[in-house]
């Protein structure tokens, strides 16, 4: 195992340096945006563009990747997300950040396909699980170390805009020094919402809600640590506190949701959240419990988005696990998109406060549908669920989700990933081929 992760040290070291800057910026900008006297409800629009950038990105850019191959892409979306957090120094206007977010949305999307793919073609059966492990320890632990870096200087000056560059512009070095081989990029179909509606209602709106949760928690924190009165040290605790939660609790969830089934665990996790979100209201706690409080927020939300992406694939065959991968993770990305611009609205209309009312709103809805949902199909058997596979907070994973997909079914068959797709295309032609000489 340890020869399998120093042979992908350069890609891991780039992702490291990557998901710093990612997570430095995001607080960053909602504090910076306050002491530029942006209103909430601007703050909270301008930090939705990241995730519609996101949602656009992850579509554009496997056709880039196809067309110029991985370590150009990479390159010019490094290049594209530097550029971007300095020019949000240089130009304070909500709808220009607004545009800035958007397009950085687009390259993180980018570098995260690129990174990710590239993880997936260097590991093997037998050692991808533990890579995919260790490849979230990085993601949370650097997402929640970029918070802790709002202390080496003021968030109102240039310093950490800066310093969020030289991260992004240096992750390009060891991945273009690699010598690992650049991996031949393939795309799958997609499957529709509709689709996946039919399927499963709660996978769908589970992961619509865990992306609205992981938005307004992500944008907003930081501006909700700010307005009740925290200082720049105790936000970056208060943040930090948030993603190591989320971390934290990934695997206690999925592993009970393996043993007592998805839905009665996403039932659960929701109404704790909901009640955990209802005392953050009602509390007057300071110090320590305000930081216990986040925690418990975070470990129970950020784990949300796996844990209903594993519930909608127990009910999927392998093949169409392949394709429906890529669209809740747009269901994700259209949750976050509102998720910021959710809180604000709260916030504005209720202060502060708002901001764990609209947490609680969406714990509470989920639960409330999960059990709805509970008395119109039983759930899938415990033997037959699929394993749990933890995920980052945000929608890092827009390609390895379904690369893994890809491998199981390549694990399980014997075949490669093209041979496949190849004989599931052509047994679709037969299949046609066969319908069109009946009806004729």
């Amino acid at each position: 195992m340890i020869k399998t992760i120093a042979s992908c040290w350069a890609l891991f070291l780039g992702m490291a340096l990557i998901m710093l800057g990612n997570g430095l910026s995001n607080s960053l900008l909602g504090l910076h945006a306050s002491y530029k006297g942006f209103s909430i409800s601007a703050t909270g629009l301008v930090m939705s563009g990241y995730y519609v950038g996101m949602i656009i990105g992850a579509k554009l850019v496997p056709v880039m990747v196809q067309r110029v191959g991985h370590i150009r892409s990479f390159g010019a979306l490094a290049s594209l997300a530097s550029t971007a957090i300095l020019v949000h120094y240089l130009f304070i206007e909500p709808w220009v950040w607004w545009t800035l977010r958007f397009i950085t949305g687009i390259a993180y999307a980018g570098l995260y396909v690129v990174a990710e793919s590239w993880l997936n073609n260097t590991a093997e059966n037998e050692t991808r699980g533990q890579l995919l492990g260790f490849y979230m320890l990085i993601a949370f632990g650097c997402l929640a170390g970029g918070q802790f870096m709002l202390n080496i200087a003021s968030p109102e000056g240039f310093k950490l805009f800066i310093l969020i560059s030289i991260f992004v512009s240096v992750a390009v070095i060891p991945i273009l020094i690699s010598v690992n081989r650049a991996p031949v990029f393939e795309t799958n179909e997609s499957v529709s919402i509709i689709q996946l509606i039919k399927v499963s209602p709660l996978g769908v709106l589970g992961t619509f809600a865990s992306g609205t949760g992981a938005g307004a928690i992500m944008g907003m924190g930081a501006v909700y640590a700010s307005s009740i009165g925290l200082s720049t040290k105790e936000i970056s605790l208060f943040m930090g506190s948030l993603i190591i939660g989320g971390g934290f609790m990934q695997y206690p969830i999925g592993r009970l949701s393996d043993i007592f089934g998805r839905r009665k665990v996403i039932i659960m996790t929701c109404f704790v959240g909901a009640v955990a979100s209802l005392g953050a209201i009602l509390s007057t706690a300071s110090g320590l419990v305000i930081y216990l409080q986040i925690a418990i927020i975070g470990g129970l939300s950020l784990p949300l988005y796996p844990l209903c992406t594993t519930h909608t694939n127990d009910y999927l065959t392998p093949s169409q696990r392949v394709a429906a991968s890529g669209t809740l993770v747009m269901a994700y990305g259209c949750g976050a998109a509102i998720g910021a611009p959710f809180v604000a609205f709260y916030m504005e209309l209720m202060g502060s406060q708002g901001f764990f009312h609209a947490i609680g709103i969406s714990f509470a809805l989920v639960s409330i549908f999960a059990v709805i949902r509970s008395t119109q199909r039983e759930a899938t058997a415990i033997e037959g669920l699929g394993d749990f596979k933890p995920l980052a907070p945000a929608p890092a994973s827009v390609s390895l989700n379904t690369n893994l997909e890809l491998e199981e079914i390549e694990a399980a068959s014997g075949a490669s990933k093209v041979e496949i797709q190849t004989s599931f295309e052509e047994l679709v032609y037969e299949l046609n081929s066969e319908s069109g000489s009946e009806k004729n």
